[in-house]
Formats: C-alpha cells, structure tokens, sequence
C-alpha cells in the first residue's frame, strides 16, 4: 500500500514514517509539509492512503481534501490531527479515518490493515464515506471528559457522575468497595443519602457508557464497582506507560517524548480539584517534571536551543519553585546568550521563593547563575 504523509509539522514526518515502517505491506512515497507539494505528486503518481493534517498554515487539510473528492480522485484520507472539533467536518468529504494526535500505534495499526483489507477484496471506494470503528477517548490530563469515536465531547448527566467516572479510571480495572467510594465521593452526607446518590450517579455513568457503545463497562455487585476501560484509550495511562518506557530520552526515542510530552495538557482532572485525588494529581505532576527535564536535556544535546526553552517555560509555569528545572532553564538561555531573559528568570524565581516561602535562592542556583553571567561577559 502506497501511503503519503501531508503536515506542516517535521516532527511529524518522522513520527509517522517511523508509525508506518512497522506495518508490513506499507510504502510511504513522499511526505509534504504543504498540500501544493503533495497535489503536484499526486499529479503523476498513485496513492492508496493519505494521513493530512488539517490546520496548516497555507492551505487546510480539508479545503485539500475538498478539491480532490471534486475531483474525483479515488485515495482514502485520514486525518492526523489535534483539532477534535472538525470530526463531523473531515467525514463530510468521505474520510476513511480521523485520529487525533498523539497517534497510538495500535490505533493506526489497525486503521492500515483495515484499508488493506478492503483494497485486497476490492471494498471501500473512496466514494461513500466509511462508518469508523468505535474508539473512545478518555482524557484526564487538564480534564475529565469521554470523548467518541468521532471525536465529539460527550455531556456528563451530572458532575458526581464524572468524579465517578474519575475515581475508577485510577482504579486500573480493580474493585473499590461502595463504602470507600460513599466516604471519598459522598462524604459529609447522611449514610442512607449517600448510598441513594451513588446508586443514581452509577446508574447515570453506565447509561452514558451504554449510549457510545461501552456497555457492561461499569461493573457493580452488591458491595463493588469496578471500571473496565480496554474499550478505551485512557490519555492518563498512555502517559504513565510512555514515561515508565523512556527512562532515558536520547537521540533515539527524541521524537517519541516529544510526542508524550504534547499529550500532557494541564495536571490531572484539570482545575476540578477532587480532595481524594490529589496525593495522585502531585505524583503526576513530578512524573511529568522529571521526565520533562529529561526531554529538555536531551534537546539541548541536540543543540535545540529554542525547543528546549519553550519546553522549559511551560514546565516553569507549573512549578515555579522547582530548583531543577530553572537550573536547566538557565543553561538553555545561556546557550541562546540571552544575558536579559537570565536575568529576569532568576530574579523572578528569587522573588517568588521570598514571597512564598520566605527564603533566598539557594547557594548552587546562584553560584550557577554567576557562572552563567561571567560566562556570557567574557563571550561579549
């Protein structure tokens, strides 16, 4: 099969060829940052499948993707895209597939075999759109929502119904007794209450997770619940996976973590503050941190200067009193010789750290900073 790759983002490129090198049977014949490079290709050559991105600087994936169905082109179209909101729209000009990034392997494993599979029996024209196979998201980094398969939000029947659904989703699978979920959830209410209120939040999850095709997911018996998510991709536990997997970030896996790192949008379950979750939220958090700083390494290795400091400033804006990172922050802008952004970093971080904690900079962080500064006068 004869696939083409259309994204504005490099990165991209890479991740993707390197996605579809594992698939036997796949070719990937070109790889565009712009849809006029790829429509020249396309001009003199045969595709099978196109991965597109949708928002792109020029021209859109979809206007794209408009001209070639007017055309009648017959090529299948996936979308590759961070852009949830244009499900509906990517399947109105016949898509066989949408993804949001970050791609998942198997997600795409199967999406390619499913494309072969009908080239090889002489299904699915390009001329009526495919019905995609069911593929639930469930994201707790920077929030707590369900999406479906097409990518659209699904409502919660109530806010007690998504902190269930969030306590379970840490509970990997496991059993968690009623009254553990009554004392952690239902806290504060009379006991007889409490039991009629997760009666009906559970039965408000298990119809939500029955109408976008999970059910049975919600298991309960007399004294138990229990959430079975393999019908579902769980952003939080790709997370955990990926960052367990890449102790060490290096030239190798570079634009794997690079890839894990844009999935962390915000601390877990956002700015809902459950009070159980938070002994979780923190130790998330630090998992993030140690492996961002990692990543950050790396790309200073690679002499990524930029990359590096926009890395490091989104993990600044988190933990503003976090030693390690506005050490390493540091080197980056020093390497930029950014003599005015060093200065201001660390006069920043000494501020903050006497406003909340009372307290100077340490002697390492300062005795770098001097460093740094006498570095970059004798440079001048």
């Amino acid at each position: 099969m004869k696939v083409l790759i259309v994204d504005d983002e490099k990165a991209m490129h890479l991740i993707m060829k390197r996605m579809l090198a594992k698939i036997d049977g796949v070719e990937v014949v070109g790889s565009f940052a712009d849809t006029a490079s790829a429509e020249a290709y396309l001009r003199g050559n045969a595709v099978d499948l196109i991965f597109i991105d949708i928002n792109m600087p020029k021209e859109s994936g979809m206007a794209f993707a408009q001209r070639l169905r007017a055309s009648d082109r017959d090529v299948k179209l996936v979308f590759v895209t961070s852009h949830t909101e244009f499900a509906l729209a990517a399947f109105d000009v016949y898509a066989y597939d949408f993804m949001v990034k970050p791609v998942v392997q198997e997600r795409l494993h199967h999406t390619v075999r499913r494309a072969m599979a009908e080239a090889s029996e002489g299904k699915g024209s390009a001329e009526s759109p495919a019905i995609p196979e069911p593929q639930v998201r469930v994201n707790c980094l920077g929030r707590m929502e369900i999406r479906g398969a097409q990518g659209e939000l699904v409502k919660w029947r109530s806010s007690k119904s998504a902190e269930l659904c969030a306590y379970l989703v840490l509970q990997r699978g496991s059993l968690v007794s009623r009254a553990r979920l009554i004392e952690d959830i239902f806290g504060g209410m009379p006991r007889k209450n409490a039991e009629v209120y997760l009666n009906t939040t559970a039965y408000q999850l298990r119809k939500l997770l029955e109408a976008i095709g999970m059910k049975g997911s919600l298991y309960s018996n007399a004294n138990h619940y229990a959430l079975n998510l393999t019908l579902a991709e769980v952003d939080l536990h790709r997370f955990e996976e990926g960052c367990r997997e890449m102790a060490g970030v290096d030239a190798s896996n570079l634009d794997r973590a690079i890839e894990l790192e844009r999935a962390y949008v915000g601390q877990l379950f956002g700015d809902l503050a459950y009070p159980w979750a938070w002994s979780e939220v923190e130790r998330i958090s630090q998992m993030y941190a140690s492996f961002t700083l990692r990543l950050g390494q790396a790309l200073l290795d690679r002499g990524d200067i930029q990359a590096a400091i926009r890395l490091l400033a989104k993990l600044t804006a988190y933990n503003e009193l976090d030693e390690d990172t506005v050490k390493l922050y540091m080197r980056a802008l020093a390497l930029q010789h950014n003599r005015e952004a060093l200065t201001r970093l660390y006069a920043k971080f000494s501020d903050t750290l006497q406003e909340e904690l009372g307290v100077r900079p340490s002697t390492e962080v300062t005795k770098l900073y001097g460093q740094l500064l006498t570095q970059l006068e004798a440079a001048e």
